[in-house]
């Protein structure tokens, strides 16, 4: 089911159904027997992207347009390879934005 489809669902069993179940308090003691929520941990995040900046450099070191890049980006010559590097890093600065975005649209 996607989003489209919830909402004339909900409103289909709010016409059909009055109120809650009668389940004889079964809803709360169940409740009461489940762990607690536990708290998730960052390290396997900051891991992946440790790892991932890592291995992008690796892959990286070997091409000439990117020590271009650096080279005229600290110097202070906006050429075109220095251009081009801080746009492809903007580019993807924007796109990772965007898919944290629409990753947590939908939680």
């Amino acid at each position: 089911m996607n989003e489209s489809h919830d909402d004339p669902i909900d409103a289909l069993l709010r016409r059909q159904f009055e109120g809650p179940v009668a389940n004889d308090g079964f809803t709360e003691r169940l409740m009461q027997h489940l762990p607690s929520r536990r708290r998730g941990t960052a390290w396997p995040l900051w891991g992946g992207v440790l790892t991932g900046a890592a291995a992008c450099w690796i892959c990286l070191d070997s091409v000439p347009l990117l020590h271009l890049g650096w080279r005229d980006w600290l110097a202070g010559d906006l050429s075109t390879s220095a251009i081009g590097m801080a746009l492809l890093m903007v580019a993807i600065s924007l796109l990772s934005c965007l898919w944290g975005l629409l990753e947590n649209r939908g939680s």
